[in-house]
């Protein structure tokens, strides 16, 4: 019994490593190619918030091209909150810190660079098929990243805009 426990362990460790690689292709490597080879043959990307991504390889792999990977601002930070490793899932809690200075079309699409600093929870869910990706859908609170680059004004409604990313940071260490 406790030699198949430890051996779903090393299982899901791996899918925790297999996300980390691919993230690293998008975010550090900035390759498209490598980036597909952590996938499985006909995934989706949905980022919900904004209904944007991509559909099979040749979706994926022209939002990817177009739209994502080394499309993001030269400061954009990951900071890791939490992991939870299922057995064929991985969901990770992050912040997303960058400056919008350039334009971020699957995030803030048609809306010009503000150069406003812009910290952003976000939740990822990745679905694995053995150990390739088969789909990944990315969450975000859409209004708070419009309050953040002052396209909405969180005095007039019920959005928190930076100081959301910055509680859960510091909640998430205690």
């Amino acid at each position: 019994m406790k030699s198949k426990s430890n051996s779903r362990n090393k299982k899901n460790h791996d899918l925790g490593k297999i996300f980390d690689k691919h993230v690293k292709h998008e975010f550090e490597d900035k390759d498209v190619n490598a980036t597909m080879t952590t996938m499985v043959d006909e995934p989706y990307v949905h980022n919900v918030p904004t209904m944007t991504g991509g559909i099979g390889y040749d979706g994926v792999y022209n939002f990817y091209t177009n739209q994502f990977v080394g499309k993001m601002p030269k400061d954009t930070e990951i900071i890791p909150i939490s992991r939870t490793i299922g057995k064929d899932q991985v969901v990770d809690e992050l912040i997303l810190r960058f400056t919008h200075d350039i334009p971020i079309d699957y995030m803030l699409p048609g809306i010009s660079p503000t150069g406003k600093h812009v910290e952003l929870a976000h939740v990822v869910v990745m679905k694995f098929k053995g150990n390739k990706i088969a789909h990944e859908h990315i969450y975000w609170d859409q209004g708070s990243l419009l309050a953040q680059i002052g396209m909405l004004d969180s005095k007039l409604l019920p959005v928190v805009g930076l100081k959301q990313a910055r509680t859960l940071l510091e909640l998430s260490k205690k």
